[in-house]
């Protein structure tokens, strides 16, 4: 009969993100269980390294500053997202690595983070704490190792990714060429637009039922907001389409007032919240050509 594997040699799967700012939570070790009295599933380490916390610095009164001042420290806060399920042994553990869909992985870590990010913002009455963006990091590693190692910001092994966020040259030009437009007083930002984002945010994050009231509102603006530009383009379908999506979210809506939504009812928002936003993407080419 086997025996157990010693709790020292048993290793942990990571994902581990560095961001330029102070993310809200203090530093610490905070454990997620999926409710009360169930086993962890996640712990989410947080560490503040390299320059010194502003809050430290701040003085009561102005002062005066040197014509080219130097560049104002920042922390850089280190987050460590750590599988609660450990694997037998470093074998199993380089296996998986070997194998693992590093991106897919830290971006289920990062919707972990995000829930830590999401708790501080309601225990501290911060709205201000926002959410972590894959593109926002400045590393993003993947990996394996011990249990305190892993939790001191160590490992035996991991890969780092890819800076994320660049996109490809021709969304960039884009991109720029849209806030020249809001900028310039060319083209207008619909509640719609914002509205779709945040609801994609919060599905993203776990927040099923935010993003179905998000999604709710974010129909009924558009369906508005969109009436101008019906006559140009394929607009009139798409508005057409949105109102007949929107009776299907509604009844999503009413049932993310009662608890959690189901599977299907999460597909549901993600599906009418890719159409508004692809709506919306189209009224955005519409509004400064």
């Amino acid at each position: 009969m086997p025996t157990a594997p010693a709790p020292g040699t048993r290793a942990f799967r990571f994902a581990q993100f560095e961001l330029p700012w102070a993310i809200g939570p203090t530093d610490g070790r905070y454990v997620l269980r999926p409710h009360a009295g169930e086993a962890p599933a996640h712990v989410v380490v947080i560490a503040t390294l390299g320059a010194p916390q502003r809050r430290l610095l701040r003085r009561r009164r102005p002062r005066r500053v040197d014509p080219q001042p130097p560049v104002a420290p920042v922390p850089v806060t280190r987050a460590t997202v750590i599988d609660a399920e450990a694997l037998p042994g470093e074998r199993e553990a380089a296996r998986w690595l070997a194998g693992v869909d590093a991106e897919t992985f830290a971006a289920g870590a990062l919707a972990v983070l995000n829930r830590v990010v999401a708790a501080h913002r309601i225990a501290a009455a911060e709205p201000g704490a926002r959410d972590v963006t894959r593109a926002q990091a400045l590393a993003v590693r993947v990996g394996y190792g011990h249990g305190e190692e892993v939790a001191d910001g160590r490992h035996r092994a991991a890969v780092e990714l890819p800076a994320g966020g660049a996109g490809r040259r021709t969304e960039a030009l884009r991109s720029q060429e849209r806030l020249a437009a809001l900028l310039g007083g060319r083209d207008v930002a619909p509640a719609a637009e914002e509205l779709a984002q945040r609801a994609r945010v919060d599905l993203a994050a776990g927040r099923s039922r935010l993003a179905a009231f998000g999604l709710i509102s974010g129909l009924d603006a558009a369906l508005a907001e969109l009436v101008p530009w019906q006559d140009r383009g394929d607009m009139a379908k798409r508005i057409d389409e949105l109102r007949q999506l929107r009776p299907r979210a509604q009844e999503v809506a009413a049932r993310a007032l009662q608890g959690g939504l189901d599977a299907d009812e999460e597909a549901v928002v993600d599906r009418v919240l890719g159409r508004l936003e692809a709506a919306m993407r189209a009224r955005a080419a519409l509004g400064f050509e």
